[in-house]
C-alpha cells in the first residue's frame, strides 16, 4: 500500500498570499491618497473616496497584523526593540495617518513628554499604534489625540477620541472577551489580539507590558492604552 501523498503546509500559502494583497493594497493606498490630495474637498465624491480609503487602510493593517502574527508563530520575526525617541517615533506613525485625518476633517493633538527615550519593536509597537488610530479615525466625533509619557507602569501610550467611548459590556468583560469570534457582530478581535501579544512580547526587569480599554480621557470619549515596561 503506498503511502499518503503528503499534506502541504497550507499555512505558508496563506501568508505568501497576505503578502501579496498587502503589497497591492499599498499601491491603492498611495494611489486614493494622490486623488484626495487633488480633489475638491466640497465635491459629493469626495467623503465617499475618503470612506473608501479608510476601509483599504482597515484591511491593509489586518493583514499586516495577520502576516506578523504567521512570523511570530513560527519563530521568522526578528524581534529587536531599540531606544527610539518618541517625537521621532509619533511623527513617523501620524505622517501615515495625516492623507486620511486630513481628508476626514479630525483635528489631532500630540502630547509627548520632551526628550523621552524607550526601548521597544518599532514595527509592532506602531502597527499597535495604528490600530488604534485607525479605530479612533472610525469612532471619534471630530478630535484624536495621541499621548505618549512615563506612567506607573513604564511608558504610557494613548489614543483618545471624542466620540462615545467603549459600549460598557466590553469595559466589564476586559480584552480577553475581544479574543475570539463574533460571527453576528462581524468582529474578530485580531486587533486586540494583536496588540496584546505585542505588548507581552516587551519585558523587562520582570514586568511585562500591557494594554486596556477605557472610557475618559480628555474628552471623554473611548482611550486605548498600550503599557510598556
Amino acid at each position: 500500500m503506498s503511502a499518503p501523498a503528503p499534506t502541504p503546509d497550507i499555512s505558508a500559502f496563506l501568508a505568501s498570499s497576505v503578502h501579496d494583497m498587502k503589497n497591492s493594497i499599498t499601491i491603492l493606498i498611495g494611489g486614493m491618497e494622490k486623488i484626495l490630495a487633488a480633489a475638491d474637498r466640497e465635491g459629493p465624491e469626495y467623503r465617499e473616496l475618503s470612506h473608501m480609503m479608510y476601509e483599504t487602510k482597515r484591511i491593509n493593517g489586518n493583514l499586516i497584523q495577520l502576516l506578523t502574527l504567521y512570523k511570530l508563530g513560527n519563530h521568522l520575526y526578528p524581534f529587536s526593540p531599540e531606544d527610539w525617541l518618541l517625537d521621532d517615533f509619533i511623527q513617523e506613525t501620524v505622517s501615515q495617518h495625516q492623507p486620511l485625518l486630513a481628508s476626514r476633517g479630525i483635528a489631532f493633538e500630540v502630547e509627548c513628554e520632551p526628550d523621552l527615550i524607550w526601548p521597544f519593536d518599532t514595527d509592532l509597537v506602531g502597527g499597535v499604534v495604528g490600530h488604534a488610530l485607525n479605530n479612533a479615525i472610525h469612532y471619534t466625533g471630530s478630535r484624536i489625540r495621541l499621548v505618549a509619557r512615563r506612567g506607573a507602569e513604564g511608558l504610557e501610550l494613548r489614543v483618545e477620541d471624542d466620540g462615545r467611548g467603549y459600549p460598557q459590556k466590553m469595559l466589564d468583560d476586559g480584552v480577553a472577551a475581544m479574543q475570539g469570534v463574533d460571527f453576528q457582530g462581524g468582529s474578530t478581535g485580531l486587533g486586540l489580539y494583536f496588540s496584546a501579544m505585542v505588548a507581552r512580547m516587551h519585558r523587562n526587569k520582570g514586568q511585562t507590558g500591557s494594554i486596556r480599554l477605557e472610557n475618559g480621557g480628555a474628552w471623554g470619549g473611548g482611550c486605548f492604552v498600550l503599557n510598556l515596561p
